[in-house]
């Protein structure tokens, strides 16, 4: 159950990232609004992430929250936000998934 937390928690850190890529592209009351889901977002990964850390060893939960939250804001970045999807960052996101993978698979 930590486990499925955890990515829960690393997916509310893409959307806080989102929330503040898009309240740099929006004006008006539409900002805060972002700003707003920004908080809410960012409030419940972390208070997700406190609760996995009581179970899971922290440097191991640490590790593949950020990298949860990395690879998923690349990949929104590439989607949603038009960035470059060069061979060279496909090549590190992936290695950073294999990462993330090898950690589960070593962590008790």
């Amino acid at each position: 159950m930590n486990w499925i937390l955890l990515i829960i928690a690393g997916l509310f850190e893409v959307a806080f990232a989102t929330c503040l890529g898009k309240a740099k592209e929006s004006t008006g009351i539409h900002t805060t609004y972002w700003y707003i889901g920004f908080i809410v977002c960012l409030s419940i990964s972390m208070i997700l992430l406190v609760k996995v850390t009581k179970e899971l060893p922290i440097g191991t939960a640490y590790a593949v929250w950020t990298g949860i939250g990395a690879i998923g804001t690349v990949l929104l970045g590439i989607l949603v936000f038009k960035e470059p999807a060069t061979f060279w960052r496909l090549f590190f996101i992936s290695t950073l998934i294999m990462s993330i993978v090898g950690l589960k698979a070593v962590s008790n």
